[in-house]
């Protein structure tokens, strides 16, 4: 009787550290809480994995587009009521000249923390399972289904899995095929002084520099986020944030008088490398990607966080009409493939120095070049998704099958 016991317990012990689940979303950022609202709108049951147990500041220029904008108020979350900053103009720095231009639209900024933490609530009230400190290590495909292998040592099984893990790669499933991957980006917030934080209003400051391009604007409660990326090899000679800044604001004097005083609120900054611009998911293992799993543009066009939640509300709309994981991967990379093309070249151009010197020049004999190229980075029009939350669904919800 004991070692009959005995054998079974261990088996219990499996059982009870195996589940089963229909969808999961892994990743808990704009595009995996988009994508699990939609499903969980839907009468989808679906669980999302977030690793963190707080929402947390990420690499972000946290920029909304237009197109963003809209895409959250669908959602039921609105930006300007969380304290997101309008931004209405843009100025271009590079060496000692300025230019400036008026955005095609009114866009808003607003940290990640926050919109983060946001759209996860929204997603609760959805009805989807939100676990956090939930980390995913490995993920394994199997006939017709996937295994995932978390930190605590579970197992979760399921029919469909959404990865939505932002720039951070999940081990065996990288993306390949990137066009401009040399670049390190960082990631800081200001406290500016009053003068600053008046400079600084309704803009968003672009600047070009030895290897490299970044961005200023105030974000809620503020507070000013300065992002930027440079080439590895040009960090690898400066040494470290600290000399990179330093060298930026020698080389930049307009950007040493808005960090002249200034607060910074974290003691170093946040760093991501590589950053793969260019990328698209083009390949059919499956696998439903979406935000930067799916797609990363340059960060300078402000389009990131318009496309992450654009992949996710197309992936949830293909996939609640029947559709593969392969199709939906060939419609994105279809919709978005002469932005990326067009944002990608400008990048390369913007971290050489043949670019950064004739770039105030060509925005100043054409002062609407900025916004020209800010429509030509953007999602197509016909490719938006305007439908309300509810009603696309509630036409398909019970006659498409789960998977």
């Amino acid at each position: 009787m004991e070692t009959g016991a005995a054998v079974r317990e261990p088996d219990e012990a499996m059982k009870a550290m195996r589940e089963a689940i229909d969808n999961v979303v892994i990743g808990g950022g704009p595009a995996g809480s988009m994508l699990a609202i939609r499903l969980a709108a839907a009468g989808r049951r679906v669980v999302l994995l977030e690793k963190e147990r707080e929402a947390q500041d990420k690499v972000c220029g946290e920029f909304l587009s237009r197109e963003a904008v809209a895409y959250l108020q669908q959602a039921g979350v609105e930006p300007r009521e969380l304290g997101a900053c309008a931004i209405a103009r843009v100025r271009l720095t590079s060496g000692g000249r300025t230019v400036a231009g008026r955005l095609p639209f009114t866009a808003l900024s607003l940290s990640r923390r926050v919109l983060d933490e946001a759209l996860l609530r929204r997603a609760l009230e959805a009805g989807c399972e939100v676990r956090r400190g939930a980390f995913a290590e490995r993920l394994e495909q199997k006939a017709d289904s996937w295994a995932m292998r978390m930190r605590d040592g579970r197992t979760i099984e399921a029919a469909t899995v959404f990865l939505a893990s932002g720039k951070h790669d999940l081990n065996a499933w990288e993306r390949r095929g990137c066009a401009q991957e040399d670049l390190i980006g960082f990631k800081m917030h200001w406290r500016l002084t009053p003068g600053q934080t008046k400079a600084a209003r309704d803009v968003m400051e672009l600047f070009l520099f030895r290897g490299g391009y970044g961005g200023l604007a105030l974000v809620e409660d503020e507070i000013a986020n300065l992002c930027l990326v440079v080439r590895r090899n040009r960090l690898r000679k400066l040494g470290a944030w600290r000399e990179l800044r330093q060298a930026i604001c020698d080389e930049l004097p307009f950007l040493r008088e808005r960090l002249d005083g200034a607060t910074a609120c974290w003691s170093k900054p946040l760093a991501i490398s590589p950053i793969p611009y260019g990328f698209i998911a083009r390949r059919a293992d499956g696998l439903w990607r979406v935000g930067d799993q799916a797609a990363v543009i340059p960060s300078f066009t402000g389009d990131g966080m318009s496309i992450a939640l654009h992949s996710a509300r197309l992936a949830a709309e293909m996939y609640m009409a029947g559709n593969s994981a392969g199709e939906y991967a060939c419609s994105l990379a279809k919709q978005l493939q002469s932005s990326m093309r067009i944002a990608t070249v400008l990048s390369r151009a913007m971290v050489a120095a043949w670019g950064r010197m004739l770039a105030p020049s060509l925005f100043g004999l054409r002062p609407d070049a900025m916004g020209q190229i800010a429509s030509w980075t953007r999602i197509p029009n016909d490719a938006l998704l305007t439908a309300p939350l509810t009603s696309r669904y509630s036409q398909v919800q019970g006659s498409v099958p789960l998977g």
